[in-house]
């Protein structure tokens, strides 16, 4: 019987905060920091209202939709759209309005 392959998980950091995630491969980057208790902005979780646009500073990730709504122009400056991104390296990411969740939040 062939070896069940376990989930690989990468680390994302949020440069300018130094707040630290771990990222599944099965999950996009935006779901894996709110389980992390760290809020990114978001709204449509579907790749096409642009809100949680960020730069991508070191890493790669992959799409879970064909063409995100991101211009090529963008993509080649680095930004990403955590909401359908799915990790494969560790992350370095740019997210200014970035907050840890709270009873309150």
């Amino acid at each position: 019987m062939p070896e069940e392959r376990k989930p690989q998980n990468f680390e994302a950091k949020l440069q300018q905060q130094d707040w630290r995630f771990s990222v599944s491969e099965e999950s996009s980057v935006l779901e894996a920091a709110l389980i992390a208790g760290i809020a990114l902005p978001n709204s449509c979780r579907n790749g096409s209202c642009r809100t949680c646009m960020c730069s991508l500073v070191s890493g790669q990730v992959a799409y879970k939709i064909e063409w995100p709504g991101l211009s090529k122009e963008e993509k080649e400056e680095g930004m990403i759209l955590p909401c359908v991104a799915i990790a494969l390296t560790d992350l370095v990411l740019l997210v200014p309005h970035a907050y840890k969740k709270t009873e309150e939040n």
